[in-house]
């Protein structure tokens, strides 16, 4: 396998994923802007999405792809028996948690928008749309599933595609919806369960090849599913503490007027990059140093893990600056247009920055993760995850008041490059990982690379300031250009010093 065509089989699906999510979220900013109907509906998506990032976006490869590559390994009878209890454990549990959750809605929504508990109507909105919107748990985790079967066989691009049809489903309702004058926020959260329904259905599909589940619901849970469950909740957790963050986040927030949409839009901008650099790389890296591990080849591992974090920079640091940089440019190019007024983009775009400054950090989370994951030590990553979060919610808490919501981008960057720092000693220190002098050069000649490219991105921006503002209907088409070119300026740079040979990626 090689680690960079598959990253790039994976990206250049969730880049179709991510473009049309804009699209989607363009739309919604159009029709709703910062309205209570759009905060009710973040509020209401964001319960279910978040679930989806936890178990979605690598976290439930985390704990069941080693396992169930291990099993494999030992006999393939034994990874379908493995595969089939772990399918019929999860939806006896799915199904009862949906079932508690959709009675206990209101509770739910006040712990993660307490803020809206003031104002009845919108609080009451956000509860009827959350409980529409619930079941998509149910469908997006037995994706979640089926992808990690793919994904084990090196298969990853129906895996990576899936996650396209929420957001085609989301804008045809957009659509339908202002054609014959229904309820945005209503139609939206209808939208976002049938795509539930919609990706399991294709993942099943294509998984049938490698997998076709046999469900038992007298299911006896054995030794190996215990040791499945036990690493289970500390990998979602640990893996998925980006998205814990702005969960918290999202519920300070709701106590400023707006602020939730705010972190919406700009938490939508930055997260492209984190599917690249961070999920892709480390969904697609994963079995690769699994297997590695099973078998002993220490070297083969070593290597995999280098050529991740080299990967984990050459997207990343480029895609810092550039939010750096351009927050303004782009939250204005994106979403500048109808209810989303001009102070919308200003304070959206001062979130996007601040978010930017942790964009490398939040990649190397998913990475540096998986080296234990891959080792099954859940325990470490889960601690470190724990550590972030208690950070981030006291930063947050202590400066809210003076700063407003601006503190939750802050002290969510703040946070996670401190757990990098830690991950990074411990790593060291249990020498799961090995310094090579060569990496090290490399990932200075992607800085400098990046460098260049802000350079040529700074000029620019002053170049078409004209063309940018707010009022421009072409803005985005310039923005486009502007892209377009300082993305080529850095990959003739990472050309030129032969970051980008396919060869180097290798992983046996």
């Amino acid at each position: 396998m090689n680690l960079l065509a598959s990253t790039y089989v994976f990206s250049f699906y969730t880049l179709i994923s991510r473009v049309l999510g804009y699209i989607r979220d363009i739309l919604i900013a159009v029709f709703l802007g910062a309205s209570v109907l759009a905060d009710a509906f973040f509020v209401a998506f964001r319960i279910p999405n978040t679930f989806r990032r936890l178990f979605a976006e690598g976290t439930f490869n985390a704990a069941f792809i080693p396992s169930y590559t291990s099993e494999k390994v030992k006999n393939p009878s034994n990874g379908k028996k493995f595969a089939d209890d772990v399918i019929s454990l999860l939806l006896i549990l799915l199904l009862g948690i949906i079932f508690i959750f959709e009675i206990f809605t209101p509770f739910l929504v006040y712990l993660i928008a307490p803020g809206f508990y003031e104002n009845s109507d919108k609080f009451n909105l956000a509860v009827d749309l959350t409980r529409i919107t619930f079941p998509f748990l149910l469908f997006v985790s037995l994706s979640s599933f089926f992808s990690g079967i793919l994904n084990s066989n090196n298969k990853f691009a129906a895996a990576s595609a899936a996650p396209i049809i929420l957001n085609i489903i989301l804008i045809l309702t957009l659509l339908v919806s202002s054609t014959f004058k229904l309820n945005f926020a209503v139609s939206l959260s209808y939208g976002v369960t049938l795509s539930g329904v919609i990706q399991l259905i294709f993942l099943i599909i294509f998984s049938r090849k490698y997998y076709k589940p046999s469900i038992d619901f007298k299911l006896k849970i054995n030794s190996k599913v215990k040791f499945f469950l036990k690493k289970l909740l500390p990998s979602v957790f640990s893996s998925g503490v980006t998205q814990v963050n702005i969960l918290v986040g999202t519920i300070i927030a709701s106590f400023e007027a707006g602020a939730v949409s705010y972190l919406y839009y700009a938490d939508r901008i930055y997260q492209i990059n984190l599917a690249i650099a961070g999920i892709a790389v480390g969904t697609v890296s994963l079995p690769a140093l699994a297997r590695s591990l099973k078998v002993g080849k220490i070297k083969e591992a070593n290597n995999i893990q280098n050529k991740s974090i080299e990967l984990c920079f050459l997207f990343s640091i480029p895609a810092s600056l550039g939010l750096i940089i351009a927050s303004k440019e782009i939250i204005d190019a994106l979403f500048g247009y109808g209810s989303f007024s001009e102070e919308d983009v200003i304070v959206t775009a001062n979130a996007l920055k601040y978010f930017g400054y942790g964009v490398p950090a939040f990649a190397l989370v998913k990475i540096l993760s998986n080296f234990f994951f891959a080792r099954d030590n859940t325990k470490t990553p889960f601690y470190l995850s724990l550590f972030s979060v208690l950070i981030n919610i006291t930063i947050s808490i202590i400066f809210f008041r003076k700063v407003g919501f601006i503190i939750i981008p802050i002290a969510t960057s703040i946070s996670t490059w401190i757990t990098v720092i830690l991950y990074s000693i411990l790593l060291i220190r249990y020498k799961f990982i090995e310094i090579r002098i060569f990496p090290l050069l490399n990932i200075l000649k992607i800085i400098f690379s990046a460098l260049l490219m802000s350079f040529v991105l700074f000029y620019g921006i002053n170049f078409f300031e004209d063309k940018l503002i707010y009022t421009n209907n072409y803005k985005s088409i310039y923005l486009i250009i502007m892209i377009s070119l300082v993305a080529i300026i850095y990959l003739m740079s990472c050309y030129i010093f032969g970051l980008l040979k396919i060869k180097n990626y290798k992983t046996n």
